[in-house]
């Protein structure tokens, strides 16, 4: 057991120390083109009335020649309306719809709905909680997006800010240590494939071509799945560090964060039972039990999680509890797999209850 809790920690520095070579190199490689087209930033909303205003502001300010904004409220019960109803003299195009129809969940179908607007020749989906950081953030992305060959679909690793950093900072950590973004290109494997759902940018001829709102229209964990939809046709998810250009403010509280990733930790470990067990066993085994096997593993998993949480820009306190931060992930993947079990997965009033997928 003790061999192999420290050949799962060396995979995971040596899976570590690469995205940090493939993300420094991605950040400088150059752009083959000053092309700077149409953009539409398409944005989900419901029930957004406290992110919007940060949002819709800064992108207000950016400083990029053509850009449409498009929101699509989905169903909203607090101020999100009017909101964006005192928006609509600075440009912004919002829509309003009643809920996702049977066989939708509400975040896929209002992106959905909001491409059918959409005029740019780049499409930007971006979640309300997000802020861009400065006046050049959209004309960076689109660099960025341009600086790789044209089968790409750029996703970027943001700031993450709020409450319940314990459990945001393992989000981070799981994107630097368990996918080998170096690989991801490289090999044909689509479960390598993956976006991050709170920003990512394609083109519209893409995206036009495969639909893949429309592919994975019934999915909680759609962004995961596009990115493998999208992987199996062509396109490659290249990862962006953009820390310096967007912010995300993902959750008030530790309540509303683990509110939030009840709905999704157990379809991440493939949402069935004969996946969830072994996944689940691995991460508490890894994480969790292995400070009683030997201090070097308490050291090993001090260290990896204090280097990925201050590539991240977390405070040091929250390096500190890493071991109850990784304690709190095993607790919520068994409570996300008993809420699916027991069809009481929730998320802003809704049930989110789908049948897993294959």
């Amino acid at each position: 057991m003790l061999a192999f809790l420290i050949g799962a920690h060396v995979c995971f520095w040596t899976i570590f120390l690469a995205n940090l070579v493939y993300l420094r190199r991605a950040k400088f490689r150059p752009c083959a083109t000053s092309h700077r087209p149409p953009v539409s930033i398409l944005i989900p909303a419901r029930n957004e009335a406290l992110n919007l205003p940060r949002l819709l502001d800064s992108i207000l300010a950016q400083d990029y020649p053509e850009k449409e904004i498009i929101v699509y409220d989905d169903g909203s019960e607090d101020e999100t309306a009017s909101i964006l109803n005192s928006y609509k003299n600075q440009g912004v195009k919002s829509f309003r719809g009643s809920g996702p129809p049977e066989g939708w969940m509400g975040k896929v179908h209002a992106l959905f709905q909001a491409t059918r607007h959409a005029q740019g020749e780049l499409m930007l989906f971006l979640d309300a909680d997000v802020q861009l950081r400065h006046p050049e953030a959209l004309e960076v992305l689109v660099e960025r997006f341009y600086a790789h060959p044209e089968s790409t679909v750029l996703t970027v690793l943001p700031e993450l800010r709020g409450g319940g950093l314990l459990q945001v900072s393992l989000v981070p950590h799981t994107i630097l240590t368990a996918l080998p973004w170096p690989l991801v290109r490289l090999l044909p494997f689509s479960s390598l494939g993956a976006l991050n759902g709170q920003a990512w940018l394609i083109s519209a001829t893409d995206y036009r071509r495969l639909e893949p709102h429309q592919a994975v229209k019934n999915e909680i964990l759609e962004d995961v799945l596009i990115g493998r939809y999208l992987k199996r046709n062509g396109l490659v998810p290249v990862l962006y560090d953009a820390k310096d250009d967007l912010t995300v403010f993902m959750y008030r509280s530790m309540g509303e964060a683990w509110r939030g990733f009840r709905k999704n930790a157990y379809l991440l470990a493939g949402g069935r039972f004969y996946t969830f067990l072994p996944l689940f066993v691995f991460y508490f085994l890894a994480f969790t039990a292995s400070v009683v096997f030997s201090p070097w593993l308490l050291l090993s998993l001090y260290l990896l999680k204090a280097a990925t949480d201050r590539f991240s820009r977390f405070p040091f306190w929250v390096s500190l509890l890493a071991p109850l931060s990784f304690l709190l992930g095993s607790v919520l993947q068994l409570d996300s797999a008993i809420s699916h079990w027991s069809g009481r997965v929730a998320w802003k009033g809704r049930s989110v209850l789908r049948s897993p997928h294959s």
